[in-house]
């Protein structure tokens, strides 16, 4: 009788508080929500019929909702096998995974629950070749790694530190602060271009025209032509 009031809605406690018997009990909400499985049966089949694997977004919405139905047609009597289970999943594919549904077909599964571990394995993997594709696409370079280009250009920190330990620091002599920094090799680089750059005087290899460079050239490409063929045409001259 407590298990029984412990697990029934509040408001059927306060209904059947007087009934003290627990077998009556039973009867009484027996008789009372007995006529629920011909309204809820109906329905539960029409669902049943409805339910297509291919409307779903993912695997677990589908068996959630899969279980959901199979439970109230077990609720009202039905019998609901693992092969009524599998062979409704195989036959509710998409029409585009004809051949997806047959290697899972001739892999033989004997419980529902093989098949959809095996569904939900195929979709994180799948998962993971599209995040990595999407990272770096195919036949690109990887990035290089922070610490492999800081150990290139100066071994990281206290490289300086320790070259100089157990050496007497302190020396008479003017000191060159400009000599003690290191400098980026690609960026003295950088600098000499940029320098040659600016005293360099002349037009746009591409169109001869002053005020930009080649790479900045938006000329229309039959100027471009004309020039190029001037050019030639000088070259001979000479």
């Amino acid at each position: 009788l407590i298990f029984l009031r412990h697990h029934i809605d509040d408001g059927l406690k306060y209904e059947y508080l007087t009934v003290e018997n627990s077998l009556e009990l039973w009867q009484n909400l027996n008789d009372r929500f007995e006529h629920l499985k011909a309204v809820v049966l109906p329905k539960a089949l029409n669902d049943w019929s409805q339910l297509r694997f291919q409307d779903f977004k993912t695997v677990s919405e589908y068996n959630s909702m899969l279980f959901k139905i199979v439970s109230q047609l077990k609720m009202c009597g039905e019998v609901i096998t693992d092969d009524m289970l599998l062979e409704k999943t195989y036959r509710t594919f998409h029409a585009s995974n004809v051949l997806l549904q047959q290697q899972y077909r001739l892999h033989g599964f004997k419980k529902y629950c093989e098949l959809i571990g095996s569904l939900l394995i195929a979709k994180q993997n799948n998962e993971l070749l599209l995040q990595n594709h999407e990272n770096r696409l195919t036949g690109s370079a990887p990035l290089p790694e922070v610490n492999a280009i800081s150990s290139h250009f100066g071994g990281g920190r206290g490289h300086g530190r320790r070259r100089g330990s157990g050496r007497n620091q302190n020396f008479s002599g003017p000191r060159n602060n400009n000599s003690m920094k290191w400098q980026n090799p690609d960026t003295k680089q950088r600098q000499n271009n940029d320098e040659q750059t600016k005293n360099r005087k002349g037009n746009c290899n591409r169109c001869g025209m002053e005020g930009h460079w080649y790479r900045a050239c938006r000329t229309e490409k039959h100027w471009v032509d004309l020039y190029q063929a001037s050019v030639k045409e000088k070259d001979k001259r000479i």
